[in-house]
């Protein structure tokens, strides 16, 4: 027998719009199935129409972050067909450049356009739409490489800036019925992992000791942390950086085990 607590779940965004970005990834196909679990209307957008062929999308629209004439395309194609969004989860990022020297000129500029100028672009047409409608709740993607560095420099320089992005949207339009909250994501096995798998096959059991959890978190988890800082669950929070890191930021475990002994 399903409880009322159970129903009240399902319905928690009954009648609101939901736009996901990077919503055929393997985060994102999380986020899109928990918000249609509940309720949602799922607004999925992604660089491919092959990405999108989940079946709890209720409309798609296909775009580059690295293309500013396709992000105005597709904002004016979401406002049009589908109207001011009641959600935003920016989800959308990539990162390739694991180390500085792997850094040049060009992989500096690809990460940035697309981990933070492109997700700004895209996002600021919406958000002032919401702040101007008078409520709204955006939810961005981030990473721990945005708190603490664990490489991917310039992809957590660009994280770094999506952390500030929202604060300020928090506290410059929160008058305007505007929440802005960031999830800062651990390691989590989706396709993103796969090159590194392919370099070794340990590598898995190598992470999980740095994690005070000992595992790595699952993309199920992270959707529960993004539906709830979206849902009205969170009415008063905003402005908030949260990581669902299975403890990593929380301190250096591998220093307790390799230099204490304990």
């Amino acid at each position: 027998m399903v409880s009322q607590t159970e129903l009240e779940g399902r319905a928690e965004f009954e009648g609101k719009t939901v736009v996901v970005t990077g919503a055929g990834g393997g985060l994102g196909t999380a986020i899109v199935a928990l918000m249609a679990q509940r309720g949602a209307r799922v607004v999925g957008c992604d660089q491919s129409s092959e990405a999108l062929k989940s079946p709890y999308f209720a409309a798609r629209h296909v775009f580059d972050l690295l293309d500013k004439a396709s992000i105005a395309t597709a904002i004016a194609a979401i406002l049009d067909r589908d109207g001011v969004p009641d959600i935003l989860i920016n989800n959308a990022g990539w990162t390739r450049a694991e180390t500085l020297p792997a850094l040049n000129p060009d992989r500096i500029e690809q990460e940035l356009d697309l981990n933070l100028t492109g997700v700004m672009n895209f996002a600021d047409p919406l958000v002032k739409a919401m702040a101007s409608r008078g409520s709204g709740s955006v939810v961005f993607i981030s990473s721990v490489n945005a708190i603490t560095h664990f490489g991917n420099p310039a992809y957590a320089a660009a994280k770094a800036g999506i952390n500030a992005y929202a604060k300020a949207i928090a506290v410059e339009l929160g008058r305007s019925g505007l929440r802005a909250n960031v999830v800062c994501p651990g390691s989590i096995r989706t396709a993103a992992w796969d090159h590194r798998l392919a370099k070794d096959p340990e590598i898995l059991g190598k992470l999980q000791r740095l994690y005070p959890l000992g595992r790595i978190v699952n993309a199920a988890e992270v959707a529960e942390a993004v539906a709830f800082l979206a849902s009205d669950r969170a009415s008063g929070v905003t402005g908030v950086v949260m990581p669902v890191d299975a403890g990593l930021t929380a301190g250096c475990l591998p220093f307790i085990d390799d230099i204490l002994g304990a």
